[in-house]
């Protein structure tokens, strides 16, 4: 199966697996400017030279002899379930996308035919009930998650800790897992352990958030978006990234994580 999601810098300093809605294009570009001293203009994950990635099929061989030997700093980030699902909504169904279409060409309509969602007119830009289509989006998601239907499970979407997996049950080793909710202290813990042909200051480094201006803005706390429900569904979606990264199911309106990663314990239960 290789390794999906991968990213490693043509020096192979870092190796980075990707978690989509994780801060991605932003950890994309610094590993990008860590070796050229500039970054990619445009959106990183259109680049296809500069960056190893395993889509592209040159990359795949350095990137597996060097996972496989676990030669360089590996690396990836995580998110809160409630504050990533709910941005998943904002950005891939409500957002129109950066190529000027929707997300997934029919899937919007689909929803709003089999689901009730709306999603703020054409351009997204209209008031529309926010909390109730989100809510219903969720009962999506889970139907995509637990029975794959009416489609597979979108990357945006699918668990944190499944694409963490895949990377561990191939024979990839992680070095540090950090929080988007600590993005400065946990990249500047990484990029303390290797070597840099270009040094980076993180205060100075814009946050490239490719999704940002794509749907409406949200109108509420993330809190108010989770009744009792809603939070079941989350839990039942997303349990084991509440209980590996230490994110607090109880209280949606805190982002924060409440204990430590463990290393041995992530790898332990996601390499099976």
């Amino acid at each position: 199966m290789g390794f999906p999601g991968t990213w490693m810098t043509e020096s192979e300093s870092l190796v980075y697996r990707v978690v989509p809605k994780c801060a991605c294009s932003t950890i994309g570009q610094i590993m990008f400017y860590s070796d050229h001293g500039s970054f990619f203009d445009g959106d990183i994950h259109d680049a296809k030279s500069g960056l190893h990635k395993w889509a592209l099929e040159d990359s795949q061989k350095k990137i597996q002899r060097n996972v496989r030997d676990h030669k360089s700093y590996t690396f990836t980030c995580v998110r809160n379930p409630y504050s990533r699902i709910l941005s998943s909504f904002f950005d891939k169904i409500c957002g129109i996308q950066r190529n000027g279409r929707r997300y997934r060409g029919n899937l919007v309509p689909k929803l709003a035919y089999e689901y009730g969602i709306e999603v703020g007119g054409e351009d997204g830009k209209e008031e529309f009930d926010q909390i109730a289509s989100f809510r219903r989006f969720l009962l999506f998601a889970r139907d995509t998650i637990r029975w794959r239907r009416p489609m597979d499970p979108d990357i945006h979407w699918s668990a944190v800790s499944g694409h963490v997996s895949t990377f561990i049950a191939n024979g990839g080793t992680y070095d540090k897992i950090f929080w988007t909710e600590a993005f400065n202290d946990g990249m500047n813990q990484v990029l303390d352990a290797v070597d840099t042909r270009h040094a980076i200051n993180l205060k100075q480094i814009p946050r490239f958030n490719e999704s940002e201006g794509h749907g409406p803005k949200r109108a509420h706390p993330v809190e108010d978006y989770f009744d009792d429900l809603s939070m079941h569904l989350v839990y039942e979606i997303y349990r084991r990234d509440f209980d590996l990264f230490k994110y607090d199911f109880e209280n949606p309106g805190n982002k924060m994580p409440v204990g430590e990663i463990d290393l041995d314990e992530v790898h332990a239960k996601l390499g099976d």
